[in-house]
């Protein structure tokens, strides 16, 4: 079976394990998903699994979309995603539900977008420490310090830390403990924070670093 699903973050909670300590846990919206194509090594050159989630209004969709759904008699699906598999065990047309695929104790891999923070500074980008705060300095609080040497290189270094764009990446939160699957309402908990905001999409599939 499939060890993947796409998913919808709803928000974070706590829940109590059988020694009544508390644990955090992010509850997710996992599917149900539709498989709207498997990609096989002789005609696409990999093994794969497409899936599709959330669905919409057929206005929504473009008409090769659209098409590409109806081959298997398949809803309107916003969300198109693939998952890596050498051995999938599903068909064209299935539909997965989390209580199908995931089971609690498991361990799993969950990305998403992180929060986007527009442009910020080296201080709070990359955590650096700043110039102190005596001395007569006035200006140089939260400053990066300097960027490099004179003469040679005579320039900056592509990839130097400095301030820029943070956030929107993609992120992979790694070897996160199932402990909630709620099968009647495709609700989905793991122990732990799993990367963007409420409502972000996110993939949910089985823990490569067990």
């Amino acid at each position: 079976m499939l060890k993947g699903l796409i998913g919808k973050k709803v928000g974070m909670t706590q829940i109590f394990d059988e020694a009544g300590a508390v644990v955090p846990v992010t509850i997710i919206e996992a599917g149900p998903c539709y498989v709207t194509q498997v990609r096989l090594p002789e005609n696409d050159g990999y093994s794969a699994v497409q899936l599709g989630f959330d669905e919409i209004k057929p206005k929504r969709l473009t008409g090769g979309q659209l098409g590409h759904l109806k081959r298997n008699n398949l809803p309107p699906l916003r969300f198109l995603r693939e998952f890596r598999a050498k051995d999938p065990e599903v068909s064209e047309g299935d539909k997965l539900t989390v209580g199908e695929v995931f089971s609690v104790g498991e361990a799993v891999d969950v990305i998403g977008t992180s929060k986007g923070k527009g442009f910020q500074g080296a201080v709070k980008r990359y955590h650096f420490r700043g110039g102190p705060k005596t001395h007569g300095q006035s200006d140089r609080q939260r400053a990066p310090g300097s960027r490099g040497s004179g003469t040679t290189p005579g320039r900056v270094y592509k990839g130097a830390r400095g301030p820029g764009h943070m956030g929107s990446d993609r992120v992979t939160a790694q070897n996160l403990k199932v402990v909630l699957v709620d099968g009647e309402r495709n609700l989905l908990g793991v122990r732990g924070a799993v990367p963007g905001a409420k409502g972000g999409l996110v993939l949910i599939r089985a823990a490569r670093k067990q």
